[in-house]
């Protein structure tokens, strides 16, 4: 595996920490390097970097919550997807601790949907919480960008966190042109883990509210590795992206719908969070 150079993962609403999380110093050090997952491997050739071309145009960083795509979508089948509209619930940038986001940021109209890994081994689910904070905390104060690098977070519980606005373009540390990609951030190293059921419904489920909430224009979900020489996001994670899994799932969760992605905030959220922490 790759030594990682982190890639950076913010929320589709931006909200006021109402609770200050002191991130742990035992192991901090040892993740220090490990952090920010999807850096470029030396043995991975350069073909991948030839899609960069295929970024999109940014569009205006509006406030106006911009027109779903017009695009045909496949009816459902019958294989467990929950029956229309489809709601989720994405936990607010407050209740997992994150530090205000810095000024500044380009805006950009999200326009394609991009799967990532962090390529840091996840192990228990209720290390999640503190590994976003970890994860902000490099990217804030050893890259100095403006914030967690990608859009929404998913866990291996299917948990849904805010990160950066969706309105922002991300970061990464490889060399693709963020600028129009809609990023969602599976915790986990996927060489080495292997995705959940739950996590891989949180995260199409977050790209289906994606592409009913802003001008998707491709329908398909794509990996961090058509854009760049890295492994990202993971063999096993890749292996629903290469084989279009992820993409159906996608579609067949909007087919039902409008897809409802709320934010909860406040004693709820906070709850939620303490949960997973415990192992709820």
């Amino acid at each position: 595996m790759q030594t990682p150079g982190p890639d950076g993962v913010g929320g589709p609403l931006n909200t006021t920490v109402n609770r200050r999380r002191l991130l742990a110093v035992a192991g901090a050090a040892g993740l220090a390097t490990a952090l920010g997952a999807c850096s470029q491997p030396a043995e991975v050739a350069n073909s991948a970097a030839s899609k960069n071309t295929r970024a999109p145009t940014p569009g205006p960083g509006s406030t106006a919550v911009p027109a779903a795509p017009t695009e045909p979508t496949p009816s459902p089948q019958d294989n467990g997807v929950p029956a229309s509209p489809v709601v989720g619930q994405i936990i607010c940038r407050a209740a997992w601790g994150a530090q205000p986001a810095r000024p500044g940021g380009v805006p950009h109209t999200p326009t394609r949907m991009t799967i990532h890994h962090t390529g840091v081994v996840l192990g228990d689910n209720r290390n999640a919480p503190a590994r976003l904070r970890q994860h902000q905390a490099l990217h804030q104060n050893g890259h100095g960008w403006i914030d967690i690098a990608y859009h929404v977070g998913v866990d291996r519980k299917g948990n849904m966190y805010q990160l950066r606005d969706p309105w922002l373009k991300g970061d990464t540390a490889t060399e693709y042109d963020t600028t129009g990609h809609f990023l969602v951030l599976c915790e986990g190293n996927f060489d080495e883990e292997t995705v959940t059921p739950e996590q891989l419904h949180g995260a199409a489920v977050a790209f289906a509210w994606a592409a009913s909430t802003f001008p998707i224009s491709s329908p398909e979900v794509e990996g961090h590795l058509d854009y760049a020489a890295t492994a990202c996001p993971g063999t096993d994670l890749y292996s629903y992206v290469s084989s279009g899994e992820l993409t159906r799932r996608v579609a067949e969760l909007r087919a039902t719908g409008p897809v409802n992605l709320p934010t909860i905030c406040g004693p709820e959220a906070l709850e939620l969070v303490a949960a997973i922490e415990a192992g709820g």
